[in-house]
């Protein structure tokens, strides 16, 4: 693939790769192969940026979703509840875990792939809560889990040390699931406070997560993108969003 292949820039571009995607089409921080797409909420970070955030002393830590292609599927299904969506590989380090547990500021994510890795730490948790599992068991987190009363009984910081354990009962050091996690209108947030995310297209999965995270203002904030011409999609703009509720000091 390396050889024969092209790099995979999203279709709605609607023109072949160039040279330039190679560089541009990644973010700087990248380090593991797997994904057929960028995480393009992260295009707008340098080293520098990196650097300055360092220098306030704010953490940071990674996670790692595997982007599918499925992520370009749009909702077609006139419902929701008939819209399948794709499974991807997460990892998660033990460290991070740790952090996020210890963590006593805001947590913003950077993308709305690493909002759905982060959120679907509380499903395993849950599963490892219910059930003693084993390394060689799949873990997958299911597309409608969330939505299940049963599966919300338990407090975030329950279900990170659910995982914990886990990862120390078995002398692991990175997390390995899957997630096919679908965040719309309705969904419970147990982790993120707030999201940094690009300008998405109609009919998406992604647009339908944010009109989940910030409720009935995400007409407002893309009224204002558009009347404003900013740039939508993977080269577009960015926006910090606040989740509903969300006090902000």
């Amino acid at each position: 693939m390396e050889i024969a292949g092209n790099l995979p820039i999203p279709p709605y571009l609607n023109r072949p790769s160039e040279k330039s995607d190679e560089e541009t089409y990644q973010t700087v921080y990248s380090h593991i192969e797997g994904s057929v797409a960028a995480p393009t909420a992260g295009l707008h970070f340098t080293d520098n940026v990196l650097q300055s955030l360092s220098n306030k002393n704010i953490e940071r830590t990674e996670v790692t979703l595997h982007v599918g292609a499925g992520t370009f599927k749009p909702v077609k299904a006139e419902h929701i509840g008939e819209h399948e969506m794709h499974t991807e590989l997460i990892s998660v380090e033990r460290t991070s875990i740790e952090k996020m547990l210890s963590n006593k500021n805001k947590l913003i994510v950077v993308g709305t792939t690493s909002l759905r890795t982060i959120e679907s730490l509380y499903y395993i948790g849950v599963k490892m809560l219910k059930d003693k599992l084993t390394p060689t068991d799949d873990i997958t987190v299911e597309q409608w889990e969330p939505y299940d009363d049963e599966n919300n009984v338990y407090s975030a910081k329950e279900a990170l040390s659910a995982i914990l354990e886990y990862l120390k009962q078995h002398n692991l050091d990175v997390l390995i699931a899957s997630t096919q996690i679908i965040i719309a209108p309705g969904y419970q947030f147990k982790f993120v406070d707030a999201l940094l995310t690009n300008f998405h297209q109609p009919q998406s999965t992604l647009l339908l997560l944010v009109s989940a995270f910030v409720g009935k203002d995400w007409r407002n904030i893309y009224d204002f993108a558009l009347n404003n011409e900013f740039r939508f999609l993977s080269y577009g703009d960015s926006s910090l969003l606040w989740k509903k509720e969300s006090i902000v000091s």
